[in-house]
């Protein structure tokens, strides 16, 4: 089964999903779904008390559940209860919840906009536009980071032409380049800017971004050129790129003597232009 992990927002809450290529469907935590329409302290309580009664009326669709990896708040990676989308929509049938409909079309609009996608890859590169217009980030921000996708792209399919596999070995290859450029690996990367689940590249600054692209793109071109057939041999490459886009930042650092890694992450970003707006609209008043 090919799979892709993705968190999707519903009403701002995060809701973790696995896309299955092969079969075409989304398969989504049902634990993050109680959460969502139950508003429980204690989602996890609330499903394992449900589950249990569902299973002793014999309900077929708690039986037909299985669990999938997922990544924990604290990160890790911990089995947890998925549904695909038809039987979610059996199972908001017993939960009371006043966002039991509005969730309905929210999940069928997940499936919708995921095939779409697939036969017009352009549809995922406006959805994504305005996912981060909503979020608030900036104009040059959001082109610098759709380009980052692309450029991402094209690595993972050279790494995928080289027989390198998902998971584990494209986690080890993006650490060495992170590496490279950073001068940490994505998990110390994560941690000093404070973040857990989230996305490490939604909370690159402009700078941060161009120099992991250089980083990646690099990459990409000399393993074309010298087509790696181990996995040894594309660490070697990885770290040929991230370091070539290290050296680049470690010149930017000795013209301008500032450190281009960044502790801040995007929501401290975004908090501050939120207040510095604030604070010049109440100057104007």
């Amino acid at each position: 089964m090919t799979k892709e992990n993705a968190i999707r927002l519903f009403e701002d809450k995060k809701v973790r999903s696995v896309w299955d290529a092969e079969a075409e469907k989304w398969y989504v935590s049902i634990v993050d779904v109680v959460g969502v329409l139950t508003d429980s302290v204690d989602a996890a309580a609330y499903w394992r008390k449900l589950k249990q009664r569902l299973k002793a009326e014999g309900n077929e669709t708690v039986t037909n559940c299985h669990g999938l990896k997922m990544q924990a708040p604290d990160g890790k990676m911990r089995l947890t209860d998925v549904a695909d989308v038809e039987q979610l929509f059996r199972l908001i049938q017993s939960i009371p919840s006043p966002k039991a409909e509005p969730f309905k079309q929210w999940l069928a609009q997940l499936g919708r906009e995921r095939l779409e996608e697939i036969d017009d890859p352009e549809m995922g590169i406006e959805r994504s536009m305005e996912y981060y217009h909503r979020k608030g980030y900036s104009e040059r921000w959001i082109n610098q980071r759709l380009k980052s996708i692309e450029v991402r792209k094209e690595l993972t399919d050279e790494w995928e032409r080289r027989g390198i596999k998902k998971g584990q070995e494209f986690a080890t290859l993006t650490d060495i380049i992170t590496l490279g450029w950073a001068g940490m690996t994505t998990r110390q990367y994560k941690q000093y800017k404070g973040l857990k689940t989230e996305s490490l590249r939604d909370n690159m600054t402009n700078l941060e971004l161009v120099l992991n692209m250089l980083a990646e793109a690099t990459t990409t071109e000399i393993s074309r050129q010298k087509k790696p057939a181990t996995v040894a041999a594309n660490c070697e490459v990885a770290k040929q790129g991230g370091r070539i886009a290290g050296n680049t930042r470690r010149e930017i650092e000795a013209q301008t003597g500032k450190k281009v890694v960044s502790p801040l992450n995007a929501a401290q970003v975004l908090a501050a232009k939120e207040a510095e707006r604030i604070e010049e609209d109440s100057a104007a008043e």
